[in-house]
């Protein structure tokens, strides 16, 4: 994952409430589209704070292996998932050159990584490689340009109080990767065949305003690393410019969408 201020990735904790409690729901949807679960032996490219890697064992994959470049996430993971399940292991390891031969697994994937690695049609031909012949090879990222909707709010008001310098580091900006062509394009690139795509919705109802903004404050991804970068009087600013078009309920909830593009096809 990238580095500097827009792209801290340090800490699970923090990440957790931000996403992955959300990317957490809709793994299990991604993985039944992509046809990965019982049996397989599966490499979670990019597994972070291991949400993708549990998901795939729930769904009966007698072995997960793990890898992530921040030390900080494969620790989490080993300590949340592979504590409890001697099936999955974790290890450091760069997408764009897998430490692992040929034809090694019966699927590879990738949750929410492609438009962070520097290079991804290097990841692609990687995941493809590793992947054994007819062997699924599968990946989704937020729609961050679109429904990503925690997101685009948070964007959408940051730019329009700061256009020159959160401009560029909206994600809908920085990730044009993240839509069915594109993502198509890349797979393709990379000799898979049987390409599909298609869009995950998963629902992220917050209790109240509060449960939607604290997550902002971790520091940990690109919104949370800008949000923590501005003074208390802008980020005041910014946090009540998000409350003011938020489609608040009644009883205080906050019900929003979380887009993602899934993208799968075969070694």
């Amino acid at each position: 994952m990238l580095g500097g201020m827009a792209d801290a990735w340090s800490s699970g904790d923090a990440y957790e409430p931000y996403v992955g409690r959300w990317s957490r729901k809709l793994a299990p949807k991604f993985l039944a589209w992509a046809g990965v679960g019982q049996g397989a032996g599966v490499l979670d490219v990019g597994c972070g704070t291991g949400a993708l890697s549990e998901a795939a064992l729930a769904a009966g994959a007698r072995e997960v292996v793990g890898v992530d470049p921040s030390a900080a996430y494969v620790a989490h993971a080993a300590a949340h998932v592979g504590g409890k399940n001697p099936s999955a292991r974790f290890e450091v390891a760069d997408a764009q050159a897998l430490p692992f031969p040929d034809a090694s697994f019966d699927a590879v994937v990738s949750g929410l990584v492609l438009n962070f690695v520097p290079d991804p049609s290097r990841a692609a031909a990687e995941m493809r490689r590793a992947a054994r012949p007819g062997g699924v090879v599968a990946a989704y990222v937020w729609d961050y340009a679109g429904r990503m909707e925690l997101m685009r709010h948070f964007w959408d008001a940051a730019v329009a109080l700061d256009p020159h310098r959160a401009g560029p580091l909206d994600e809908g900006v920085r990730f044009p990767l993240c839509q069915p062509g594109p993502l198509e394009a890349l797979f393709r690139g990379a000799g898979l065949r049987e390409v599909a795509s298609t869009a995950i919705d998963q629902p992220t109802v917050f209790r109240d305003f509060n449960d939607y903004w604290r997550p902002f404050l971790g520091g940990q991804a690109p919104a949370p690393g800008y949000c923590m970068s501005l003074s208390e009087e802008a980020r005041a600013r910014l946090r009540e410019r998000i409350r003011s078009h938020l489609p608040v309920a009644a009883d205080g909830s906050i019900a929003l969408i979380a887009r993602a593009w899934a993208v799968r096809g075969r070694a």
